[in-house]
């Protein structure tokens, strides 16, 4: 068998993320290679593979840039993988986090922040970190200390020239090693301080509130050296073929770290390689234009995607059961704007306290040295910059002193500024906002400090965002828990078919290389799990039954009773998505959920009263293999979850974009948040090679693998239907059921027959993947049901019909043929999916 691996810079025909971490290293990457090559992708999409903290099962917490991870198989072990890759076809993408480094303990693993500690401000490292040396006397605080340092002071002792705490050990400032332990403390360039003074007095970035991830200041052309250099080697020798950047949303100038990698990736590799962004964009949000990028990683997608199989009068339904039945009230859970606004006034003014006290010192010292802006107080500036955070509706503006502001980031302040002016009671003093308004759109000046507050108020806004939304918000607000995803708008969560064409179509203009996902390392739950959420808004009513039944059941045996209705809600719903009574998984994606919510119990004032209350109920309802009371809502639930997986990988994998499929997703795939969704994926060549022999799928997983490696060997053998240069046609359908069909043609253009080109003829392109050739250059045709249970309600398809484009045509799952107007009733028999091209 040969292999054509796809053109150097060219974007994949598709993807395929791998989590490495010591229990899945290199080798276990390369083992899995052919069988990803026979599955149809063009590229491997790895992980972070540069040195991290020790044991870590996510890579982002990097600790040296200059060395690919040893825990994995260090860089031997990097390249012996792409020398396998690429004799099977197959690119590797890799993720790079250029905003964060780990604070690790031992804290010498970080070598640069180790010689800040050292040696202070004088400390050539010294730029890598935004580090505040006017607070604390010029010292860095490291909130580390389990208690107060009062009571720690036993457990701090020197050996070996360092100072130990536990697993921490800090260095010593030269010439202070024989001091006595208090005066050694307080000579040092750090701070060593109780974790509960990060809240406020931190004075180092970080990344969103962990503060054991200290953020980095690559905007420095030296830092970028340093911290790029590796990377650029790899590029430049052929091993890494495309990147996806991590969070540029923390970066001070995202725009200008783009164009710096840009640049740098064309001088080391002799031409520009696909590269994406992992950039949250809110409903309506763009990606900015001048971004020298493929596009995101593709959450915009997913949210389109998700919403086609929600239904919005069953919804509707959905939610008046929750507020019923859990009674939350608006700002905690009952309305989405009111829950998002609390939410967000909490993290400002509590979690990212260090962070605005910080853009308040800026201000200040912006104000006092203008006459015009002088009189404006530092408690209302602080005011002015709380309000104007918690009012903006996208993670951050993109916004440089000096330069032009788009128009929309000029709006969004603008607006933003106008509602806070409430917040205070004096007219005149409520101008204050409009100064710091200005502040933000880089409009009072271009020194230090306008500079510094223009970048700072971005960033800050982008750690609320994440935090109040993300991380708070969409634990409080769960009448359909699938509507909680990164990227996501669970007060708007269903997408009509006429909007996810529009949005393909802008797609498909603007951004035709971005990348797609359904299932990711960030996801809180997979697609599949959000498939299966999603067919509750079809059956709304039986829900709330369930509910009332399990409640009257679990009194009447005396079981463990849920500590709250809004937990029991959430508890349940998560069961019901996971599929299975998994005590294992179930027990900490829910205690997480608790704690995320910040209802009863958060993560740094945990309540264990409380969450004893939620194991016990979770291990006597949810977690009961016995307990089968809501089994009869399962197994309705089956059908229109089958419908609408299907249906979502199939948009997926033929949509504009590049799709990346997450590690185990070719099968069905259900996980929960983080660490549930990182566990090593379990190849399984079998199953592809029984469907290679001709065998008929047996069961949803089966189905998702044929469908999954035929849309993956169709893009691979015929990119010129998928690729940057392929068209995208709606297609419509006739009939009473018209609104549960969604159809579109790919094709690329006009008599340019693709043969292997440059998608690489790979494993496996033959039988049940195989398309034939067709006329004019040929084309795909995705046809996918929606609301599959409303459908069956109402009657089926009947007379419903799909004009198709001219020619006969053949479904790659089925073998079924057909042209003209094709009854869907009879296409749609087997599987409520097809795939079609060009008999």
């Amino acid at each position: 068998m040969t292999f054509d691996r796809i053109a150097p810079g060219a974007a994949p025909t598709a993807t395929y993320r791998l989590q490495l971490q010591p229990a899945f290293p290199f080798a276990a990457a390369r083992a899995a290679v052919p069988y990803l090559a026979s599955l149809g992708v063009s590229h491997l999409h790895l992980s972070p593979v540069l040195e991290a903290r020790p044991g870590s099962t996510h890579g982002y917490d990097v600790v040296d840039h200059s060395a690919v991870r040893a825990e994995l198989g260090g860089e031997e072990g990097l390249r012996s993988l792409a020398r396998a890759a690429h004799a099977h076809g197959l690119g590797l993408i890799v993720d790079i986090v250029p905003n964060h480094m780990a604070v690790p303990a031992p804290e010498r693993l970080n070598k640069q922040l180790w010689e800040v500690l050292r040696d202070g401000p004088a400390s050539p490292c010294a730029r890598w970190f935004d580090i505040d040396w006017g607070r604390h006397g010029g010292k860095v605080l490291l909130p580390v200390l389990g208690g107060p340092l009062g009571d720690e002071l036993a457990r701090l002792r020197v050996e070996e020239g360092v100072l130990r705490y536990h697993d921490h050990e800090f260095p010593l400032r030269p010439g202070t090693e024989r001091l006595p332990l208090p005066e050694l403390l307080d000579r040092q360039w750090y701070r060593l301080s109780w974790w509960r003074l990060a809240r406020t007095e931190l004075n180092y970035r970080r990344f969103f509130t962990i503060s054991e991830l200290i953020a980095v200041r690559v905007e420095d052309p030296e830092v970028f050296e340093a911290t790029h250099g590796k990377l650029l080697e790899l590029v430049r020798d052929g091993v890494v073929d495309g990147l996806r950047v991590d969070h540029p949303d923390g970066l001070a100038d995202p725009e200008g770290y783009l164009r710096r990698l840009d640049r740098a990736v064309r001088a080391a590799a002799g031409g520009g390689r696909w590269t994406v962004v992992e950039k949250i964009l809110a409903r309506g949000e763009r990606l900015p234009a001048p971004w020298p990028v493929a596009g995101t990683t593709g959450y915009d997608a997913l949210h389109h995607i998700d919403g086609l199989f929600v239904d919005p009068a069953g919804l509707e339904t959905l939610t008046a059961v929750y507020r019923g039945f859990a009674v939350p009230p608006d700002d905690l859970g009952g309305d989405w704007p009111a829950t998002v606004r609390r939410a967000a006034r909490r993290v400002v003014t509590h979690e990212l306290a260090a962070e605005v006290e910080r853009l308040a010192r800026t201000a200040v010292r912006l104000c006092a040295a203008d006459p015009r802006l002088r009189d404006h107080a530092p408690w209302a500036l602080r005011t002015a910059i709380r309000e104007l955070l918690v009012r903006l509706p996208v993670y951050r503006p993109y916004v440089s002193p000096g330069a032009p502001v788009a128009e929309a980031d000029a709006e969004m302040l603008t607006v933003a500024a106008e509602d806070a002016r409430a917040a205070f009671a004096v007219r005149e003093e409520a101008r204050v906002v409009f100064t710091v308004r200005d502040a933000a759109l880089g409009r009072l000046g271009d020194g230090p400090h306008h500079r510094d507050f223009c970048a700072r108020f971005a960033q800050t806004a982008a750690a609320l965002r994440a935090k109040s939304v993300e991380d708070t918000a969409f634990y409080r607000y769960t009448p359909l828990l699938s509507a909680a995803e990164v990227g996501g708008d669970p007060g708007r969560p269903a997408v009509t078919p006429a909007e996810f064409h529009a949005f393909a179509a802008r797609l498909r203009s603007d951004w035709p290389a971005t990348g797609t996902v359904l299932s990711t390392h960030d996801t809180k739950r997979s697609a599949d799990v959000r498939a299966r959420l999603a067919a509750l808004t079809e059956c709304p009513d039986r829900w709330g039954r369930l509910l009332e039944a399990l409640g009257a059941r679990d009194t009447a045996a005396g079981a463990a009773p849920a500590p709250d209705p809004h937990l029991e809600w959430t508890a349940w719903q998560t069961a019901v998505g996971l599929g299975s009574p998994d005590g294992e998984r179930l027990v900490p994606a829910v205690l997480k959920a608790v704690r995320e919510a910040g209802l009863r119990t958060t993560w740094t004032e945990q309540d264990p009263e409380y969450e004893e209350e939620v194991a016990r109920f979770l291990k006597a309802g949810p977690c009961d293999p016995g307990h089968r009371a809501w089994a009869a809502l399962g197994d309705a639930l089956d059908a229109p979850a089958r419908a609408n997986m299907l249906g979502a990988a199939l948009l997926q994998l033929t949509m504009p974009g590049v799709p990346d499929l997450y590690m185990g997703s070719e099968h069905t795939y259900a996980a929960l948040v983080d660490p549930d969704n990182r566990r090593p994926p379990e190849p399984r060549p079998e199953a592809l090679d029984r469907l290679a022999a001709g065998g008929v799928p047996e069961g949803v997983s089966a189905e998702k693998l044929l469908l999954t490696s035929a849309a993956l060997r169709l893009r691979r053998r015929h990119p010129q239907w998928f690729g940057p240069s392929a068209g995208y046609t709606p297609l419509s359908a006739e009939g009473p059921a018209a609104a549960h069909c969604v159809a579109f043609l790919r094709a690329g253009a006009a008599g340019s027959e693709g043969g292997a080109g440059a998608g690489g003829t790979g494993a496996g392109d033959t039988g049940r993947g195989d398309t034939g050739r067709g006329e004019g250059g040929g084309g795909a045709v995705t046809v996918v049901t929606r609301l599959s249970r409303r459908l069956a309600e109402a009657g089926g398809w009947r007379e419903t019909a799909l004009r198709l484009p001219p020619g006969r045509w053949r479904d790659l799952l089925t073998g079924r043929t057909a042209e003209g107007a094709a009854s869907l009733g009879e296409l749609l028999d087997r599987l409520p999916v097809a795939l079609l091209v060009p008999a």
